[in-house]
């Protein structure tokens, strides 16, 4: 893979945690505002600019997204971002229940992207790229980090050991999740220059998180590219931020489904229903989770049923079709259930793992729902299996946990 370092753009020290924030897309514009509160550091200034208008302002107005670069002026103007000195890599670790995860903060290639060696395992919007387009433009930089893993490397795994074991730069706990982030600077140029070169050797990156913003960091690259009648190809906008992890390390969270109702059916009749292609096993009212794949975990009317797929009822020699999504999607929910559009259906909704089963049930006994299901989670090896085939997932598929923390580091692509 082709990387590169890069003069990174970030707060000082005594800054970060006030202008780090959560990723744009994990919460409303009203959950923004109130996160934001009365601190004029956040970056929710920059990444959510419609919080700096009255509630209800179409947050794609062009007036929101000048908003946004006039605040990334104001940040660098009032020394909340600084820009470093020199080209170089940075090490972001994140630690969850006791579980830490690496990665390099780097630049990929937009050619990469383009021809298919970033590889994907969800389907963009076209409406979404737009708007990530239209904030790459008028900042002329990548806010917000891509979130990619590659195959694990011993030499790679060796150089992040070696450099952690330095005193961070930043390191901190983040509300609300309590997650810790760590972040270190890679300023050495043996370093740097070996890093470079052991990306040259990995094959591929696959894109966990943020598939709307590396398909609008491309594009706005290849645009800038096609209208520079000087383009060389070495300038800045021909990369884009991400930050690489292991897929070793990575952990993928389940997925889940709730369903407002039974398709007219009485829950009798849709236990009855399921027996066709499932194992139904009653489980009483303590949350069950699902233990393996191809099983599943259903509540319904205050008690929780194991529910196991019969054999012959799934492919695991199809990437997709093996798939505990695919499977549930197929045989409960369009079969039984007749929702056959994950993305458009009002009648389901989706559950992040992190959230946990009492969020299930929360939504069930609170009668907004009617039945919940829990699914397996998705592992590594499946998401690679399906990238490499260039098959693409169902909707709804994958949660990655924890997510980067935004602000930690900007990439101008100014240089």
């Amino acid at each position: 893979m082709i990387v590169k370092p890069f003069r990174g753009i970030r707060p000082p020290k005594e800054f970060v945690e006030a202008v780090s924030s959560r990723p744009y897309d994990v919460l409303s514009s009203e959950e923004a505002r109130a996160e934001a509160g009365d601190n004029e550091k956040s970056l929710y200034h920059i990444i959510k600019p419609e919080i700096d208008f009255p509630a209800g302002t179409d947050e794609h107005a062009p007036e929101v997204y000048a908003r946004a670069a006039a605040g990334f002026a104001a940040f660098r103007a009032g020394g909340w971002l600084v820009q470093d000195d020199r080209e170089q890599y940075y090490i972001y670790a994140q630690t969850m229940n006791g579980r830490t995860q690496y990665g390099l903060v780097l630049c990929a290639s937009v050619d990469d992207y383009l021809n298919g060696r970033i590889k994907k395992h969800e389907l963009t919007r076209r409406d979404k790229e737009e708007d990530r387009m239209n904030h790459v433009r008028i900042n002329n930089a990548n806010i917000e980090p891509v979130f990619f893993a590659y195959p694990d490397s011993d030499a790679i795994g060796a150089i992040v050991a070696r450099c952690v074991a330095r005193t961070p730069e930043y390191d901190f706990v983040a509300p609300p999740e309590n997650f810790r982030h760590t972040f270190w600077v890679v300023d050495d140029g043996a370093d740097i220059r070996r890093i470079t070169e052991c990306f040259a050797a990995i094959p591929a990156f696959y894109i966990a998180d943020g598939h709307h913003r590396s398909a609008a960091a491309a594009l706005v690259g290849a645009e800038k590219a096609r209208t520079n009648p000087h383009h060389r190809g070495d300038e800045e906008y021909n990369y884009f931020m991400a930050v690489c992890f292991p897929a070793g390390q990575l952990t993928v969270l389940d997925y889940n489904r709730v369903l407002k109702d039974l398709n007219g059916l009485s829950d009798d009749a849709f236990l009855q229903a399921l027996e066709k292609n499932f194992t139904v096993e009653p489980k009483g009212s303590e949350a069950f989770r699902p233990e393996r794949l191809h099983q599943f975990s259903l509540y319904l009317s205050g008690c929780w049923y194991a529910l196991t797929a019969r054999e012959g009822t799934y492919d695991d020699s199809d990437p997709v079709g093996g798939l505990d999504v695919t499977v549930s999607s197929r045989l409960i929910l369009d079969e039984i259930a007749g929702i056959r559009d994950l993305r458009s259906d009002r009648r389901v909704d989706f559950v992040g793992g992190i959230r946990g089963l009492d969020e299930l049930r929360r939504r069930v006994d609170s009668g907004e729902m009617k039945a919940a299901l829990a699914l397996y989670p998705v592992s590594m090896e499946q998401i690679i299996r399906i990238a490499d085939s260039g098959n693409i997932m169902p909707p709804k598929t994958t949660w990655f946990e924890p997510k980067l923390r935004s602000g930690l580091v900007i990439h101008s692509l100014e240089g």
